[in-house]
Formats: C-alpha cells, sequence, structure tokens
C-alpha cells in the first residue's frame, strides 16, 4: 500500500523525510517496523522516547512536533493526528471491505436492502428497509417495521425492534401494552454489539444520524435521540426519553423514562438521573444533579 494514494483524505498535513511511502501493515508506535504506518499521541508524555525507538516506516504526528524522520522513514505532520490517522485508515478498510450476505441469514421476502450491504451470518431480519453501504453483524434479529439508513454499521447480537416493557393493570392482572410503532435509524450510526433497541408503542423509536451506541446499551420504547450523540457501554434509556444533539452519555449511566436530557449536555460515570437537564450543562451523581457548565 502507499500512503500518498490516501493523502487526499486530508485538508492539511505536511510530509517530511525521505521515505517512499510504501507499508504493509497498521500498528501501534511501539510495535511498529519499518513497513508499518503508525501514529503518536501528541498528548503522551512519552511521545519523544516512542518516536526515538520506534522502527516505524510511517508516521503520523502533530504539526509542532521537531521529530526528525530517519533514514528511510516518512513523517505526516498534522493539526489533529487521531483524526488524520482515523481518516486514512477508515478509508484503507473500507476500500478492502466486500459487501456480502451470509447464506445462514434469515430475511423476510418482502425487506428492502440497499447497494453494498453486508449482512452476517445467523441474522434474522423481518420486514425492514436498509439502505446503501450498511453492515449488521452476525446474530443480530431486526424486527419488522424498522428503517436503517445509509452507511450504518450494526455489530454482532444486537436486537432491533422488539416489543418495550408495558403493561396495564387490570385488578391483579398485567395487560400488555400494544407495542405496535417502530425503529427508524438515520445515516452513520453506530450500534455495539449486545445492545437492545425496543419498538416504539404507538410512534417510533428513533436514532438520529451519526450517534454512536456502545455496547451492552438498552434503548426502551419512543425514545428520541438526536444526532451526534455518544451513549457508553452498560447505559439504560428510559421510554419515552429525549435526548438532544450532541450529548455525551457516560458509562453505566441510568435515565429514568419521560425526562429530557438537552443538546450539548454531558451525564457523567454512572449518574442516575431522575429528572430533565438542561442544554449545555454537566451533571452527575445518584441521583444526578447540576456539576457545572459545559464549556
Amino acid at each position: 500500500m502507499n500512503i500518498k494514494k490516501n493523502l487526499t483524505e486530508l485538508q492539511n498535513y505536511t510530509l517530511e523525510g525521505e521515505g517512499n511511502g510504501l507499508f504493509d501493515d497498521i500498528k501501534s508506535i511501539s510495535e511498529a517496523t519499518q513497513k508499518s504506518l503508525s501514529w503518536i499521541n501528541p498528548e503522551r508524555k512519552d511521545k519523544e522516547e516512542l518516536f526515538k525507538n520506534s522502527k516505524a516506516g510511517i508516521i503520523i504526528c502533530h504539526q509542532e512536533e521537531r521529530f526528525s524522520a530517519g533514514r528511510n522513514q516518512l513523517l505526516i505532520k498534522v493539526p489533529d493526528p487521531k483524526l488524520a490517522f482515523s481518516v486514512i485508515v477508515n478509508a484503507i478498510t473500507a476500500n478492502n471491505t466486500s459487501a456480502f450476505i451470509h447464506p445462514s441469514a434469515t430475511i423476510h421476502p418482502e425487506a428492502k436492502i440497499g447497494k453494498s450491504v453486508t449482512i452476517g451470518a445467523n441474522c434474522v431480519l423481518g420486514k425492514i428497509l436498509i439502505g446503501n453501504n450498511t453492515i449488521i453483524g452476525p446474530n443480530s434479529v431486526i424486527e419488522d417495521n424498522t428503517q436503517i439508513g445509509n452507511q450504518v454499521v450494526i455489530k454482532s447480537s444486537v436486537a432491533i425492534g422488539g416489543d418495550g416493557y408495558g403493561y396495564v393493570k387490570d385488578n391483579n392482572v398485567q395487560i400488555k401494552f400494544p407495542h405496535i410503532g417502530g425503529v427508524i435509524i438515520k445515516d452513520e450510526v453506530h450500534i455495539g454489539s449486545n445492545t437492545c433497541i425496543d419498538r416504539g408503542s404507538l410512534g417510533n423509536t428513533v436514532i438520529g444520524q451519526s450517534t454512536k451506541i456502545d455496547n451492552l446499551v438498552h434503548i426502551a420504547h419512543n425514545v428520541q435521540i438526536g444526532e451526534n450523540c455518544n451513549i457508553i457501554a452498560l447505559s439504560i434509556v428510559g421510554g419515552s426519553t429525549t435526548i438532544g444533539d450532541n450529548t455525551w452519555i457516560s458509562p453505566s449511566v441510568s435515565i429514568r423514562d419521560a425526562v429530557k436530557i438537552g443538546s450539548n449536555s454531558l451525564i457523567g460515570l454512572g449518574s442516575v438521573v431522575t429528572k430533565s437537564v438542561p442544554d449545555n450543562e454537566i451533571w452527575m451523581g445518584n441521583p444526578a444533579k447540576f456539576f457545572k457548565n459545559k464549556g
């Protein structure tokens, strides 16, 4: 592979050194060889030692680093090394991925599947709509009335579109409240392994564009999640909750039903949210309380 073919993905960079830009693999800075592409985190205190001891042939680093390229080494200096490394590697791996539908997958005959879609082994897909360039990992179950956008990534063993938890009591008998809504997952959403997203009861559960959901997350019925949110592992979002755009939900957060989490907010690690959170605020604790404004 030649890194110079992928530099068109970057808007601002400087090349230093006499390296030819050829590499065979992608490795961490400490494990890299002369045939490796790697990067250095500018926030690491030991970055100079890492650079000195690394054998990497191509290194992406911050534009203000004073590193000098060694013999046959190429440095790519950029404003944000982590972002540049991610963009380049994602472009490389995307080019090496071929779409396929595993023969063990069970798909409803009326499901509508877009172009270049990958569906893993043992998936069960109902009467759903899938956009282009979407990936669904093995053992996932996606039930009727689910709409999945373009370039969505769904990891293994995800359950989407099942009934939510809702009952009405008739004396001592619990009667199930109907869940006949759907799930809408918009473009570029990522959903981690073993996550569950329930269908709406009468309306839809909605996951906004570019939101990223980690492993082992539960999203209950009728939840509305905005764009560019991050919801981290072991978090629980109660039914009919609304989460605004650009909000960060830390690991192991529990959010009760029918509250509103404002845009650009942050909920701290392990918090239990029992009431609504305004925009641009950081809340934490059990029960969660205002900590400070988000700068």
